[in-house]
């Protein structure tokens, strides 16, 4: 205990110093409880073993983060499915033209860099396009030949440092038919976007015409959680199956038609487009939305001061709506009635 604490202290002066040189700037603040927080793990005993995780886990986002970094204009797109695809079947020739027509349009790609349905991805981004996520398994999953080496390849220890990653990046998330690490991350999508933890993103369960693979599945969803009343009919709109490779690719284009982004400022949600809102749309949403809104109506906006902190936004057009931050479902439909604004 006595060699950890002549540690820190040695330490003190350095952090201070770097503290001292960052005053100012809108993450002082952050940081600053950041350092604070680990200097109390010291004063609090904590055991060898959590510190090990705690260790792990800010390195990996860390890097992670750093790595994300310089292509952060960029929209991307994160595909999972079944490793055990293999490379004659028809599902990785799908994935492969999905991430060829993604690359085309402007997307980045992002896969867990393994075999099947991630390689294939890939495959069809190509290597320029893609980035890799992968995890540390028992039986040593290697990175597929066509991310292998690269510098956009992560390696993650925790599934949960690499499924906030697949999460924060993703602009649009593809699922093809998989086994129990498919439905994994397509019920945390699922469970994120219903419960406003994440961005609203499109969610695509992409399979081949009459293989019903995700139909069978949106039947179960349909047939016992729906009319259980596990979940409610809204939350059938975070999702749609689609058969064919152009099918995906309209939706996520239609997506961000209009449509940028959102972020909640105090108690209201400011939500970000490419056009300006015009009178009769705002009329509809008020009208047509009334139910998920609190006190006052959605209205036009300017960029508000909380939001300095994201200046590739500012000059973007702006609603502010009274967002009760319970209606995801119905949230998911409004950003599609604003992407149909002529």
């Amino acid at each position: 205990m006595r060699r950890e604490q002549l540690t820190l202290l040695s330490l003190e002066p350095e952090i201070l110093d770097w503290l001292q040189r960052g005053r100012g700037s809108l993450n002082e603040e952050l940081i600053a409880e950041m350092m604070q927080a680990v200097l109390k793990l010291s004063r609090d005993e904590t055991s060898r073993g959590d510190l090990k995780i705690l260790n792990r886990a800010l390195r990996e986002l860390r890097y992670a983060f750093k790595v994300f970094a310089p292509y952060r204009g960029i929209r991307k797109v994160s595909i999972f499915g079944s490793t055990r695809v293999q490379e004659g079947d028809p599902y990785y020739q799908m994935a492969v033209r999905l991430g060829h027509r993604l690359a085309e349009e402007g997307y980045m790609v992002i896969t867990g860099a393994g075999t099947g349905i991630m390689q294939a991805g890939h495959e069809g981004a190509g290597r320029d396009k893609s980035f890799g996520v992968n995890i540390q398994l028992p039986s040593a999953q290697e990175p597929n030949r066509f991310i292998r080496g690269d510098s956009k390849l992560m390696t993650f220890h925790f599934f949960f440092t690499r499924k906030l990653i697949f999460v924060k990046e993703a602009d649009a998330v593809v699922f093809f038919p998989g086994g129990y690490g498919t439905h994994d991350e397509a019920i945390e999508a699922l469970t994120l976007a219903q419960t406003g933890k994440s961005q609203i993103v499109p969610i695509l369960l992409v399979d081949l015409p009459d293989r019903g693979y995700w139909k069978e599945w949106e039947g179960f969803v349909r047939g016992r959680m729906l009319n259980q009343g596990f979940i409610s009919k809204e939350d059938l709109n975070f999702f749609k199956i689609v058969e064919d490779i152009e099918g995906a690719i309209e939706e996520i284009k239609k997506f961000y038609r209009n449509y940028h982004s959102y972020r909640f400022v105090r108690q209201d949600l400011v939500l970000r487009s490419l056009h300006p809102p015009s009178p009769a749309l705002i009329e509809s949403l008020n009208r047509n939305f009334r139910d998920i809104l609190t006190e006052g109506e959605v209205r036009a906006t300017g960029p508000l001061p909380e939001e300095a902190d994201d200046p590739e936004t500012v000059s973007l057009p702006r609603l502010l709506v009274p967002f009760n931050r319970k209606g995801f479902g119905r949230l998911r439909k409004m950003i599609d009635v604003i992407n149909d604004q002529p």
